[in-house]
């Protein structure tokens, strides 16, 4: 357990610049105190003592404003980055070296009637090895989030999201990072590139925009040879016109 504990705090202090010593992990990060919180009533649960497993939960929960139920299945060195808010639903599991944000929800959508029903359904997401969750994000529902995969902050995910894919919005779509493949696996804070980042919403009102642009300058097109037609055929109405007066003039002349 101790060399568990170890790993995790050299995980958080790979992922952290503002970390500068593992002591000063232990006493000053809420993500790694809740962790052995979560460790004890992990093994509390998993031993039938649900109470005093959910006990413990809440009061790490107290401590660092961080709720994971005790019954969440969760791999080695999670970092759990500021942390206020984040909640871990009861069915929810997580590989290995995976990073939440503040105010994330791993939570389930599944409704409150028939509870005993439900009460041993997969009901939590599943998140795969490193996987980063922006701040604000929700996954919601028995959903499987791939390996290496990014939830951008504020993102609400409800569908099954590939390996390596970046998910913006709500509800979240995934898009094509410039510059980055589905296998890259550097680590990206929140879970949102810095980089240049299509907005898909934008994507498709640019897409409108230009349809609207080809057709005003089709119509536009249009009207130029209507007019032009007009203007000629305005042109062999005034020759006729002027033909038709001529032999007029002449028989007056006669």
């Amino acid at each position: 357990m101790f060399k568990s504990l170890r790993d995790e705090v050299d995980g958080m202090m790979a992922r952290d610049p503002a970390a500068r010593s593992r002591l000063e992990v232990v006493l000053c990060y809420p993500g790694f105190q809740v962790l052995v919180a979560y460790r004890l009533a992990n093994w509390l649960w998993r031993s039938g003592l649900r109470l005093p497993a959910r006990f413990i939960s809440h009061l790490g929960r107290m401590l660092t404003g961080i709720e994971i139920h005790p019954g969440a299945k969760i791999g080695r060195n999670l970092f759990i980055d500021h942390g206020m808010g984040v909640v871990i639903g009861e069915t929810s599991e997580m590989g290995d070296n995976v990073t939440l944000y503040h105010g994330v929800t791993l939570g389930g959508v599944s409704p409150s009637e028939d509870s005993d029903s439900q009460r041993e359904q997969k009901r939590h997401p599943t998140l795969g090895n490193g996987v980063i969750v922006g701040s604000g994000a929700q996954v919601l529902g028995p959903v499987r989030v791939g390996e290496n995969a990014r939830i951008g902050a504020n993102a609400v995910v409800a569908k099954d999201v590939g390996a390596g894919q970046t998910m913006v919005g709500i509800p979240a779509k995934p898009v094509q990072v410039h510059g980055a493949s589905a296998s890259e696996e550097k680590f990206v804070a929140y879970g949102t590139p810095t980089g240049e980042l299509p907005d898909p919403v934008a994507r498709a009102i640019d897409g409108l925009l230009q349809e609207v642009h080809g057709l005003r300058a089709r119509v536009n097109e249009l009207e130029s040879q209507a007019e032009a037609q007009q203007q000629r055929v305005s042109g062999v109405e005034d020759q006729d016109e002027q033909a038709s007066e001529q032999p007029d003039r002449i028989t007056g002349k006669c």
